[in-house]
């Protein structure tokens, strides 16, 4: 009988995913030796950089409501609790707000029991706010507590907040980890092929759309114009119309057109 054996269930520090898997030549003038664009692989390491039993960790919810927060939420407070036995696990009230001393509420104390059924609700349960606080304050407030671990659940913004406290923990020489998870239904993050609440925010957009189709037909020469929220990205608009079937045009920022003009769209 041969012996059976199993392949390393760690990830190796130096493991890596190209960030293309198209070939490139490189351009004129540079070094030969760069290596290749690449991000880090997820997944477990051999060794842990803080003592779970030690560790106090919190999460922050940040930005505009999406679907499937409070199912993050539980399922971050299930897999510390359960999977690293981490027993002091802190809720910040109404984003980046609740990390500043005295201008927040108290943070919850989360456990299994607490959260359980909370992913049966919309909106967040933590709370949720937009602002501009000053990194100095957030980390301030971390380093009293002893937080270890931040985990930052929103869209680009608060990941760039996230980011600046990060930076800030860095400059002291505080021993912080900031896990930034991306929230958004314009799902406009890079190296994220979907962000949760993208397919929730498409399904009800292809409604609104084919609701819309039914009023044109109603009318003679009947035109409606439809704007579906993004910004600067227009993933929403783009799968939405698909998804519908009706739409004549899309219009989206990634193609630049004009309106007005000898070659507008009007």
């Amino acid at each position: 009988m041969g012996e059976i054996s199993h392949d390393n269930p760690f990830v190796e520090e130096e493991d890596r995913v190209l960030l293309s898997p198209y070939f490139e030549p490189r351009p004129p003038g540079q070094d030969p030796d760069t290596p290749p664009l690449t991000y880090e692989v997820a997944g477990p390491r051999r060794m842990l950089f803080f003592e779970p039993a030690n560790v106090r960790a919190a999460i922050v919810t940040c930005g505009g409501l999406c679907p499937g927060i409070n199912d993050v939420v539980r399922r971050l407070v299930l897999a510390l609790w359960y999977n690293y036995g981490v027993r002091e696990i802190f809720g910040i009230r109404y984003g980046y707000r609740g990390l500043v001393e005295g201008e927040g509420e108290v943070p919850y104390i989360l456990k299994p029991e607490e959260i359980e059924t909370i992913s049966n609700d919309g909106g967040t349960y933590l709370g949720s706010s937009r602002g501009n606080q000053d990194p100095v304050d957030m980390v301030d407030f971390l380093q009293r507590r002893k937080i270890q671990i931040l985990f930052t659940i929103g869209g680009d913004g608060t990941q760039r907040g996230a980011m600046a406290i990060s930076r800030e923990a860095r400059k002291r020489g505080y021993a912080l980890s900031v896990v930034g998870i991306p929230k958004t239904i314009d799902n406009d993050i890079g190296l994220v092929e979907r962000t949760f609440g993208f397919d929730t925010a498409v399904s009800l957009a292809a409604h609104v759309l084919r609701g819309a189709h039914v009023e044109a037909e109603a009318e003679h020469n009947g035109v409606v114009i439809v704007k579906i929220m993004g910004r600067q990205s227009g993933f929403l608009a783009t799968q939405a119309s698909i998804a519908s079937g009706d739409v004549n045009f899309l219009l989206v920022p990634e193609v630049p057109f004009e309106l007005d003009g000898p070659k507008g769209f009007l």
